[in-house]
């Protein structure tokens, strides 16, 4: 297996945030046209004598530089395109924005509000973006990034449109930040392409809150309700985002939503994500917090928090018909009370309808938390194959059968066991040391790694976080400082040459051989 995801990771990051950098200090010095809906196409576009009818853009000559300012707390009925007509260049975008009192809204009405298409360099912050609802009319995404490249979102309110409220798609160095995008349908943001893995890439999602977007009730083919979703794309990041309350009114019975995710993917990194209470429909699959699906690769999920999640709060799956899952990771994550509804029933799913091992391997899952008090700790699915799996320094904590579904192919080594039911159980068929001696888990060089401790956590469950504030003061999982939790792991670079990034959950330092997230 290639270890080297730490450092593919850091470039792809690195281009991102270079990116970012540039675009801080951009600075503007084109025209200025102004509008409000008290204002008249007739007059001159300054702030004392706005013009009225966006629609007119198009026709104004606005070039690199430019801003549009839109009257707060206005709403401008229709759509704004911008097309191949309006570019900004490097140092000098085109921005639309609010002046004055709060910010300005567009009522998309049945349509989209905001269409970038064939552009590039715009910026577009302190807008909210409004459709007639998902069920009421509307049959679009709220804003459409489209075949563009370089653009800054930022600082958007959108909700009520039955598609995406962010749909980012064929796009490039897109930057994404604090969009709030609620009561949409099929997703919050999503990420797309028409094939493979390059059509969208070095895109950077972060401070984003993706919450009650429950389904599209035209989909009766896939899943919809997801809150942040990403698919043949490269080189993404998805940081300090939260996803709530998706995907309750998916309107089928299948495949679900998930919290945050991603498929058909390379090279995609979610970190210091918070993914709570997030559903599907009623006998639906999935509805969990994270995701690594079909088609994945070179990908990481890091410091991230799930709970309540009526799917797994983590899953590993891969779907008949994507391309090769392989050389993924999972560390330092906490799951709590996940899986209490659909098919998973535990806080870390594995699947894999491929039939086909050699479509699902090379996944490394170290130094996470998982505690349930409700349901396993880990599951797989009956025929999931797979090979190279291993799971590392975890503890897992589970109501009573720790571990669902097959498990004979993996390596478990150095994992905290620990059922609230007072025993240790995998299927309620063997405890820790006949799993060991039958199976060579849990066992290296003829000593055995594994335990059945109480991590002996403060206070666990009932978790009340509802933003990613604090997210690291979380100390309900934190291991006790005599705990030989502490000392009774692997060192997995001494080992395995596995960088494994030096900070736990809570970003303080880890130590060489901990066992969990928190220390």
């Amino acid at each position: 297996m290639n270890y080297k995801l730490t450092a593919t990771h850091l470039m792809a990051i690195l281009s991102i945030f270079n990116m970012s950098c540039k675009e801080k200090t951009i600075t503007t010095a084109g025209k200025a046209f102004y509008f409000s809906v008290h204002g008249d196409d007739k007059n001159e576009g300054t702030r004392d004598k706005p013009r009225k009818n966006l629609a007119h853009l198009n026709l104004m000559g606005v070039q690199a530089g430019d801003t549009i300012f839109l009257k707060g707390e206005d709403t401008f009925n229709g759509t704004i395109t911008i097309d191949s007509s309006i570019s900004g260049s490097a140092n000098l975008p085109v921005i639309i924005t609010s002046y004055g009192k709060g910010n300005a809204t567009i009522n998309g009405g049945d349509s989209s509000a905001i269409v970038l298409y064939q552009t590039k360099n715009i910026i577009v912050k302190n807008i909210n973006l409004t459709g007639t609802g998902r069920k009421k009319g509307n049959v679009k995404d709220g804003m459409a990034i489209l075949n563009s490249n370089h653009i800054l979102i930022d600082n958007l309110d959108i909700s009520g449109f039955q598609k995406s409220g962010l749909l980012i798609y064929l796009s490039a160095h897109v930057r994404v930040n604090k969009i709030y995008t609620h009561d949409n349908g099929s997703a919050g943001i999503t990420v797309e392409g028409n094939d493979g893995k390059k059509n969208s890439n070095n895109i950077q999602i972060v401070n984003c809150l993706a919450e009650n977007n429950p389904g599209d009730p035209t989909n009766l083919t896939n899943h919809s309700g997801n809150g942040i979703v990403v698919g043949h794309c490269t080189n993404v990041l998805i940081d300090s985002c939260v996803a709530t309350n998706n995907g309750w009114d998916m309107p089928r019975i299948g495949n679900g939503p998930v919290g945050i995710w991603c498929y058909e993917a390379d090279s995609v990194t979610i970190q210091n994500c918070l993914s709570y209470k997030n559903k599907t429909s009623v006998g639906g699959a999935d509805g969990g917090g994270f995701d690594l699906d079909g088609g994945v690769t070179n990908s990481l999920i890091q410091y991230c928090y799930s709970y309540g999640n009526q799917g797994s709060g983590y899953c590993i799956f891969q779907y008949w018909g994507a391309s090769p899952w392989y050389n993924n990771v999972i560390r330092y994550n906490i799951s709590e009370d996940d899986g209490t509804v659909s098919d998973s029933r535990a806080g870390i799913y594995v699947w894999n309808s491929s039939g086909d091992k050699d479509q699902f391997y090379d996944c490394l899952v170290y130094n996470n938390t998982v505690y349930n008090s409700k349901e396993a700790a880990l599951s797989f699915s009956e025929l999931s194959k797979r090979k190279n799996f291993k799971f590392f320094n975890n503890i897992f904590v589970g109501k009573d059968s720790l571990i669902k579904g097959e498990k004979g192919v993996d390596t478990f080594l150095a994992n905290d066991w620990w059922s609230l039911e007072k025993k240790f159980e995998i299927d309620r068929v063997f405890d820790l040391n006949t799993w060991a001696q039958k199976n060579g888990q849990e066992m290296l060089n003829g000593k055995m790694l594994g335990l059945n401790i109480s991590p002996e956590f403060n206070d666990p469950g009932n978790s009340q976080m509802v933003n990613i504030t604090g997210l690291q003061n979380i100390s309900k999982y934190k291991i006790p400082v005599n705990s030989v939790l502490r000392k009774e792991g692997l060192d997995l670079k001494k080992l395995y040459g596995i960088e494994s990034g030096g900070v736990d959950f809570n970003k303080q330092m880890a130590p060489s051989n901990g066992i969990g997230a928190s220390f």
